[in-house]
């Protein structure tokens, strides 16, 4: 068997940075409770590599922490970002708080936030319950209410008549943003649809480089491989993309590729990718590295 890696796999920028920022308060602040609000990423591995050194996950709902969070307390802000009111909530308990958000998600918020600011309509393209998304809209409702969430094309031709019928609202003033994983092909689609109902928008290209280069990536590969393993959390937006990209990819005839997989551990692996010749593998922008090589390992019989 042969076994073909995308160009870009494993741990992008700000999720790297994230681990990183974990790894440290670990050393840092031995004598001191360990948070991450939320999921410090979407991967299970690497989840519990860190629940292993003691850091526990920190919930939120109803402006309510699920564990007691005080001086004694850090609390480390995710890869994905949160919204300013509950950065407001965390600084009154006196905990010290690590801001690990992605930069470019951190980018994002500030644009949000300045749109926001002059009264735009501000439109965001992404998964709805997505953290990363949550949070951008926190900072537009910050300082105005027009702000939609929207997945698909179908959401915004829905949106588009919901503007267009609601007379007090000036969509001169609009700007459409995205989730930094999203898929270029389905935001430019996105965009298409509300530019021709809307001229005047503008449209940001919110999306991280990594995103699109991962996605070109596999793109190619499924042009060399009969079958493509993606690697990553199954509540991982990123590498959920990946594997939809390539069950679609399987079904084109452009392509050799002709059956996908999305699997988080090596066990996971169906016993008919053994069975063939080439195999691609790639991998979510969470994904640990330590998993990628044991999967790597597995198919190769080491």
């Amino acid at each position: 068997m042969q076994i073909i890696k995308a160009d870009i796999m494993g741990y992008c920028m700000g999720v790297r940075r994230a681990v990183e920022s974990a790894e440290k308060a670990i050393q840092d602040f031995p004598h001191k409770n360990i948070f991450t609000l939320g999921p410090l990423i979407h991967n299970q591995n690497a989840l519990d590599m860190l629940e292993a050194k003691g850091v526990k996950v920190l919930s939120i709902k109803d402006d309510i922490f699920s564990h007691k969070i005080d001086e004694n307390s850090v609390v480390i802000v995710r890869a994905h970002g949160v919204a300013p009111k509950v950065i407001k909530i965390l600084e009154k308990t006196g905990c010290k708080i690590i801001n690990a958000t992605c930069p470019r998600v951190l980018s994002n918020q500030k644009r949000a936030a300045d749109f926001a600011k002059r009264n735009f309509i501000v439109i965001i393209a992404g998964d709805k319950n997505h953290g990363e998304v949550t949070g951008l809209e926190g900072f537009v409702k910050e300082f105005c209410s027009h702000c939609y969430v929207i997945e698909n094309i179908k959401d915004a031709q829905m949106l588009s008549e919901q503007i267009e019928k609601n007379h007090s609202l000036q969509t001169e003033n609009m700007v459409l943003l995205s989730q930094t994983t999203i898929s270029s092909t389905e935001y430019e689609s996105i965009g298409n649809v509300l530019k021709e109902k809307f001229p005047k928008i503008q449209i940001l290209n919110t999306i991280c480089p990594a995103t699109t280069e991962r996605q070109n990536s596999l793109k190619q590969l499924c042009t060399e491989v009969d079958g493509i393993v993606v690697i990553g959390g199954k509540s991982s937006a990123n590498t959920c993309r990946l594997f939809s990209m390539a069950t679609e990819f399987s079904k084109n005839s452009d392509f050799r590729c002709k059956i996908a997989c999305h699997i988080e551990n090596p066990s996971e692996l169906p016993k008919e990718f053994f069975n063939l010749e080439v195999v691609g593998l790639t991998a979510g922008a969470s994904t640990p590295d330590e998993v990628i090589k044991s999967v790597e390992n597995l198919l190769s019989g080491n």
